[in-house]
């Protein structure tokens, strides 16, 4: 009992075991569900990938002119400033690129659209203290080291409690001149070491990837623009694909759900005998025949069948009648040949003889 009970109940749960309607509601909600979700997730990733190629796009335009700068500062002023920097008392930093780099980088953040902007040549043991890769940055130098074929790392990572867009690329030393000032400290100008000291920017070795070229470009604005945008799109759909389902649900119940009920309630008056040939022919049920659909050959045949059915009752009516009629004649005659066989129908038949053979005899 218990078993039957269980079944009986795993049974219950069972969608086919609901009415039309509301099986068509709950796949409708299943659909517009599995879609949201599904939508969603294709939106955010979509709208997160267009946010971070915005990002990264500014990011290689200041970078692409920033290796200008250090272009012009390689071809041009290293050229002219070179003389002067060997009897120079003073080290000339406009000498060396990165430091007209991280100079013409540092003006243009003082507009204020770009404060919020970074430019390091984050070394792992620069002449400049300044040029000191952090933790994160020292990873990504070191990854470089460990895979000469990266060219370019990018990411997002966080600052002072600002979300940035970082893009790295690799410096390597590529000149046998810039070994001058970074090989030993006996090798390198006098101006340099009065500078900055001989601890640091030393031993450097020609093709050694020594820093990465890295532009940080705040990501907040961006994402969070894209997060708004995706929840006003999602907005949008969810009213959507609500009013789809409602007007999909209402087609439908119009469409397939009230004709399919009709016609059970049809089907049940007719199989308990509760209805007539008139409301058979009525228009309800003939309005869903019109129909050129499954619904409307359905209900041709439910019709056909009908009229077959009444057709049939009403010949065995008049056969039953017929018989009731063969059944009154021979009771007739049935009665007809007891009434002529009895005692006392032969006794007054006889006496009916004498009576005439006595009239006969007169």
């Amino acid at each position: 009992m218990a078993e039957n009970a269980l079944v009986n109940e795993r049974r219950g749960w069972q969608l086919s075991n609901f009415k039309l309607g509301t099986q068509f509601t709950v796949f409708l909600m299943l659909v517009f569900i599995g879609g949201l979700i599904v939508s969603g997730v294709i939106l955010y990733r979509t709208l997160e990938q267009r946010a971070e190629d915005e990002v990264a796009s500014k990011g290689l335009i200041l970078i692409q002119t920033m290796n200008s700068v250090r272009n012009y500062t390689s071809t041009q002023v290293n050229p002219l400033l070179a003389p002067d920097l060997a009897t120079a008392d003073a080290f000339i930093p406009q000498t060396v690129p990165a430091f007209s780099a991280r100079e013409v980088f540092e003006h243009l953040r003082t507009n204020e659209q770009y404060r919020n902007f970074f430019y390091k040549e984050a070394t792992l043991n620069p002449t400049n203290l300044r040029d000191q890769a952090d933790e994160f940055e020292t990873a990504l130098v070191q990854r470089f080291r460990g895979d000469p074929a990266l060219r370019e790392q990018s990411g997002f990572r966080t600052s002072h409690g600002e979300t940035l867009f970082y893009s790295a690329r690799p410096l390597a030393i590529g000149a046998e001149s810039c070994l001058v000032c970074h090989s030993t400290p006996d090798a390198a100008p006098d101006s340099l070491i009065a500078t900055y000291g001989s601890e640091h920017g030393f031993g450097w070795m020609l093709n050694e990837v020594v820093a990465a070229q890295i532009i940080y470009v705040p990501a907040s604005d961006v994402l969070n623009s894209a997060r708004s945008a995706f929840v006003l799109i999602m907005v949008i759909v969810v009213a959507t694909f609500a009013l789809a389902l409602l007007l999909i649900n209402a087609l439908l119940r119009r469409s397939v759900v009230q004709p399919v009920e009709q016609m059970g309630l049809y089907a049940q008056g007719l199989s308990d005998g509760d209805i007539t040939a008139a409301e058979v022919e009525s228009e309800g049920i003939k309005g869903v025949a019109r129909r050129g659909d499954e619904l409307g050959q359905s209900a041709r045949v439910f019709l056909n069948m009908a009229r077959e059915r009444f057709a049939r009752e009403q010949g065995l009516k008049k056969q039953v009648q017929e018989l009731r009629i063969q059944i009154d004649e021979v009771k007739k005659h049935q009665q007809v040949k007891e009434i002529v066989e009895s005692e006392y129908f032969q006794e007054l038949q006889n006496k009916v003889k004498d009576m005439r053979a006595a009239r006969d005899n007169k």
